[in-house]
């Protein structure tokens, strides 16, 4: 268990924001109505559980959220998998999205696109509610309809906003990929879904190069036979569109369809909205289909409650339309704020380079991975003393743990007087299960609590819950954002196996976590990449948080090598420039993980690599590493990785060091 004076608080909430935030307003709304009353978070947390239908419909009223004919009741088959939510609704996606797009907000700013190509886009909600219309217009002028899957591989920017929803103003459902991804990879995703409309750019930007694919996205065109359409965006200004016959520039497609208002055609609650990917590292990605109404319902809850996000706000998170965080991200829009957009890489021309935008734009949300956070850490950065970040109230992070020396440096030289809100859930409820509150405190190194309406605990090895210590992160009754299905799996089979396997009745994510004896949570891994030396389990993330707070070490990977019955620990580091794995070196990391974590945690194996693998998503991949350790001749899908020579030095250096067969 870890103690409280362990983790010092580092934030704390002012009465101003107990009471002004959102999640106080809807605390407060509830007592007013006769429910509660509620002495803090954790009591409005557990009557949300306690209560769950009651619950999630009040939020839905809260949230000012609109349908064409209301449910009948909030929550009819409670059984995972298969519940069934708001049984009887009738809804539109988009319509929800721009709600606010109406009266005085609709000259209001809704997009700001950001990209290394072209210059800084503004859009209002009015015209992007214009185009969206105008592009519904031009896909059904197509023979696009209800159900048909619009495929987008676009950059985070205008295009893939008003691409959506114009998809979902129709009831077709959107999948996107990012344009760096390779044809192979994209087929690997599309090819499962034979999308009938595809929106394109002709090549991208990223750290001050730029990267033409009318060829590439040529040849996807061919191998996608559904398609009955396709637009091609010009990212690349004065490079020539994707060709083919089925293409349409976007000002055409905008020309085509303009002064058409979008149909905003409802829907019933289960109907897919999104198409979202797993990494495909270990074969082809599964496809996880969402629903409308849980996913949007969802995403108001933690956006406009947990984020306190609201019109007068403005959003930016740093991400990639082939990440779920680009999906939440747009419902950003739900709320009324003005959505920063920003393609490219994130370290150029400079790591300062997103911390000026979020000061130039007046941010109030600034969302990013906690790989960048440490990053900046370790590049010196005081972003607090040379510019001007008082508008900025919250920042985000996830994609994996935060360190605890992250949150030193965001409240002594990142920015000081923000709630860091460190999220975490994933691409299957495109969402999150733990997150941040504006009514509770920060505490170092700790994720603050338990979202509302999740039922969220960590069960031991026989499905009992843990009172104290680590267990596998599970979520005890249903929430509105689990997949409705995995895609072609018409008896649900794979998507059983995927969550439902382990303790039947009970979604197992797949995380190693411990929550706290005040209700925060720390997550130490994914569950199976945990390391189990002598028979006990600890994470990995135990591990990084001692080596990547070394200023010699650039990057790392722990995996563990089963040998003899029992497992080795095997560190993997990339040291930082100028920096070599010396004795002097091996010596400090060894020492440091012994005294930070403990003997057990200390690796047999310490080696240099030159690069660690990531997904395209940006996590590390360490179950490709384990495999490839351990013998498994299961082949990867390097497609699915950013960078998958890495893997090939990794394997050199693992049969250099006798630690793989040579060759395998």
């Amino acid at each position: 268990m870890i103690k409280q004076e362990e983790s010092p608080i580092v934030w704390s909430p002012s009465e101003e924001v107990l009471t002004g935030s959102r999640m106080g307003g809807f605390k407060a709304w509830l007592e007013s109505q006769g429910y509660g009353p509620f002495a803090d978070y954790h009591a409005l947390h557990q009557w949300s559980v306690d209560d769950l239908e009651t619950f999630w419909g009040k939020v839905w009223d809260y949230c000012g959220l609109v349908c064409d004919t209301p449910a009948s009741e909030v929550l009819g088959k409670r059984q995972m998998p298969g519940a069934e939510w708001f049984p009887g609704m009738k809804l539109n996606f988009a319509a929800n999205l721009l709600r606010l797009a109406e009266g005085e907000h609709a000259s209001q700013e809704a997009v700001v696109a950001y990209c290394e190509t072209r210059p800084v886009l503004r859009r209002t909600y009015g015209e992007l509610k214009a185009d969206v219309g105008a592009l519904e217009a031009f896909l059904r002028s197509k023979g696009i309809d209800k159900g048909d899957r619009i495929a987008g591989v676009v950059t985070n920017g205008y295009e893939a906003l008003a691409g959506m929803l114009a998809a979902t103003s129709l009831g077709a459902i959107w999948s996107s990929a990012s344009p760096d991804f390779g044809v192979g990879a994209i087929l690997d995703r599309f090819g499962q879904i034979e999308p009938a409309a595809l929106i394109v750019v002709n090549g991208y930007g990223y750290g001050g190069k730029t990267f033409a694919r009318q060829q590439d996205f040529a040849e996807l065109i061919a191998k996608l036979p559904a398609l009955k359409c396709v637009i091609s965006v010009e990212q690349l200004p004065g490079e020539a569109a994707v060709p083919g016959e089925l293409v349409t520039t976007w000002d055409e497609a905008l020309a085509v369809g303009s002064g058409q208002a979008p149909s905003f055609t409802p829907v019933d609650p289960d109907h897919p909205v999104y198409i979202l990917y797993s990494s495909g590292t270990t074969g082809k990605p599964k496809c996880i289909v969402h629903g409308t109404a849980g996913l949007l319902v969802n995403h108001a809850k933690e956006l406009i409650l947990h984020g306190d996000i609201g019109p007068q706000d403005r959003f930016l998170y740093f991400t990639t339309c082939g990440w779920m965080m680009w999906n939440w991200q747009a419902s950003a829009l739900l709320t009324g704020a003005a959505v920063i957009t920003v393609d490219g890489s994130p370290g150029y021309p400079d790591l300062g380079y997103l911390w000026n935008t979020v000061a130039e734009e007046r941010v109030t949300h600034f969302g990013t991975s906690a790989k960048f956070i440490a990053g900046c850490r370790k590049a010196g950065m005081a972003p607090a003393e040379t510019l001007d970040l008082s508008p900025l109230r919250i920042i985000f992070s996830t994609g994996s743990p935060l360190l605890p020396e992250d949150y030193d440096w965001i409240y002594s030289q990142g920015a000081p007087n923000v709630l860091l809100g460190s999220i975490a859930g994933g691409t299957d409820i495109c969402g999150c299960f733990v997150g941040s509150t504006p009514l509770l405190p920060v505490r170092r190194g700790e994720i603050q609590c338990r979202l509302l309406g999740v039922d969220a605990v960590a069960y031991d090895d026989d499905g009992r819950p843990v009172d104290k210590g680590r267990g596998e992160l599970v979520c005890r009754q249903p929430l509105p954002s689990m997949p409705v299905a995995f895609w072609d799996d018409p008896n649900g089979e794979r998507y059983h196996a995927a969550y439902f396997d382990t303790f039947p009745g009970v979604w197992a994510h797949g995380d190693f976590i411990e929550f706290t004896e005040h209700g925060g949570a720390i997550i130490y891994g994914r569950s199976d990449a945990t390391l189990n030396p002598g028979g006990v389990r600890i994470g990995t993330a135990e591990i990084y948080r001692q080596v990547e707070t070394e200023a010699a070490i650039k990057d790392s990977l722990v995996v563990g090598r089963q040998i003899d019955g029992d497992v080795e620990v095997v560190l993997l580091v990339v040291p930082a420039d100028n920096q070599e794995l010396t004795g002097d070196l091996l010596k400090q990391l060894r020492t440091r993980i012994r005294q930070g974590a403990s003997p057990r945690h200390v690796p047999r194996h310490i080696v240099q690599v030159p690069d660690i693998p990531y997904t395209r998503s940006g996590k590390k991949v360490e179950l490709a590493v384990a495999r490839l350790i351990n013998g498994s001749t299961k082949a990867d899908n390097r497609d699915a990785l950013g960078n998958p020579e890495a893997l090939d030095q990794i394997r050199e250096r693992l049969a250099e060091e006798n630690l793989i067969p040579a060759g395998h």
